[in-house]
């Protein structure tokens, strides 16, 4: 099953998704903040990362731009999960690479329907570049 990695401040909320998911069999991994997500995501490789957007240490823009710029961990799939509703965060995330962009409160259901929808795509892209990188059976004349 895939492993997420909750990045929020707030322990509630770490807990609140955390139960929610693991309902679901995903593997889940917390961290507090920013800088934090970024260690344990170069010790335990995560199939998705659902963020808070303001944090201390390390925000969400923040890590949500360190992580497009590093090409072993710009494939993943990366929500944001905030109180804030303002149009320039949202704008601000999209612009960055957020997969996908959450105003607290949320329901589970959505979030898992998110989830859900975001691994499956990113499943299909890992087949097709896989077919991609296959080599050609092209015909070979023999030497």
């Amino acid at each position: 099953m895939a492993t997420i990695l909750i990045v929020d401040d707030y322990s509630p909320i770490q807990r609140l998704m955390s139960f929610i998911l693991r309902q679901e069999h995903y593997e889940v991994i917390i961290a507090s903040n920013g800088q934090q997500a970024l260690e344990k995501m170069f010790t335990t490789p995560v199939d998705l990362i659902i963020t808070d957007w303001c944090m201390p240490n390390m925000d969400g823009y923040t890590l949500l731009k360190h992580i497009r710029t590093d090409g072993r961990l710009s494939h993943i799939p990366i929500i944001i999960l905030t109180a804030s509703g303002d149009d320039r965060d949202r704008r601000r995330a999209c612009e960055a690479g957020a997969s996908h962009f959450l105003t607290k409160p949320v329901e589970s259901e959505e979030i898992l329907h998110i989830v859900n929808q975001l691994l499956i795509q990113r499943h299909n892209d890992v087949k097709e570049e896989s077919v991609v990188r296959q080599p050609s059976l092209a015909y070979m004349p023999a030497a």
